[in-house]
């Protein structure tokens, strides 16, 4: 398969970063351990993809409803083509523009993705919600595990995300889970998810994207027959593409 560039304009490195913090996460990730880790947003609870034991733990910490499915953070937005095999214009134009940040996107998902990160819609359809988050030890973090993984808000279903490492280790204290303190995450308005496997965007949920910068985002992008071929060549944004994309607060 051809490679799909979605240059966002940033990295994973930072000088920034602890890199002992993020050699410890990733080797706890690729062992099957559940890791907290800080992001753009709030603290998530980490687990490979491959690993389904840690995926199973994570849902019994969290108390998480077998049926919902669990979001799946990016190191880079390169690494859609891992988790999607249809990656439309619409799609790429959205994560051009937002990636890395507040914007999740739902996609078709690849038939061998396990079915925790992954939902069934009425006409049978696979997804998977992607994103890649604005934070850089998360993206390390990441990167480092492998590209991909399993995240959801570190926090008992229903209750408030946490925003400290030691919100974390109070309400996981009866679990194992290596908790990486990353410092006070932002938290606030949680992502916007918009599904972009039809014709035309669908918000799912109103966060911290607008509406009206999405459609901005997408003004005159048309999406006609050929365009979803034409999107496995040439994804890279150029520099006069990125200077002018709407500013998105």
């Amino acid at each position: 398969m051809s490679s799909r560039a979605i240059d966002g304009g940033r990295g994973t490195a930072d000088s920034t970063v602890d890199a002992d913090l993020v050699a410890r996460a990733a080797i706890a990730l690729r062992r099957g351990q559940v890791v907290a880790i800080p992001t753009d947003t709030v603290y998530g609870l980490a687990a490979a993809i491959d690993r389904p034991e840690a995926i199973e733990r994570l849902y019994a910490i969290k108390g998480r409803p077998d049926e919902k499915a669990i979001p799946v953070l990016i190191s880079e937005a390169e690494h859609i083509e891992r988790l999607s095999p249809h990656v439309s214009m619409m799609a790429v134009r959205l994560a051009r523009t937002f990636w890395p940040g507040a914007l999740t996107l739902v996609l078709q998902g690849r038939p061998d993705l396990p079915s925790s990160v992954t939902a069934v819609t009425g006409d049978g359809l696979r997804t998977v919600a992607v994103r890649v988050p604005d934070n850089a030890m998360a993206r390390a973090i990441i990167a480092a595990a492998g590209g991909a993984l399993a995240v959801t808000s570190a926090n008992r279903s229903g209750a408030a995300p946490a925003v400290e490492a030691r919100d974390v280790a109070e309400f996981a204290c009866s679990q194992p889970v290596l908790v990486i303190d990353g410092g006070r995450a932002p938290g606030g308005v949680p992502s916007t998810i918009v599904r972009v496997t039809g014709e035309q965007p669908e918000i799912l949920r109103q966060g911290a994207i607008s509406a009206s910068i999405i459609a901005e985002a997408l003004a005159g992008t048309e999406v006609a027959p050929g365009d979803d071929e034409r999107a496995g060549y040439d994804l890279r944004m150029t520099e006069r593409e990125r200077n002018n994309l709407p500013e998105a607060n």
